[in-house]
């Protein structure tokens, strides 16, 4: 799980990278850059929710440690 959330974040780092050479800062709501916001933002959630993902992890793994 952990090589999962490594390489899904670094997946949607290169993303937002991407897109943010496809915006054009003159005019952020007309074509190409409207589809590029809204990649950077779902690559923003998806790095939000890995995040997450590994944090319940970590208390699962403590959860699970101070029972035994």
């Amino acid at each position: 799980m952990k090589i999962f959330n490594i390489i899904a974040t670094v997946m949607a780092l290169g993303l937002i990278a991407f897109n943010l050479t496809k915006l054009d800062f003159d005019n952020l709501l007309v074509g190409q850059s409207v589809a590029a916001l809204i990649t950077i933002f779902a690559s923003l959630c998806a790095i939000l929710l890995l995040q997450i993902l590994r944090i319940s992890k970590k208390i699962e793994a403590r959860a699970k440690q101070s029972k035994a």
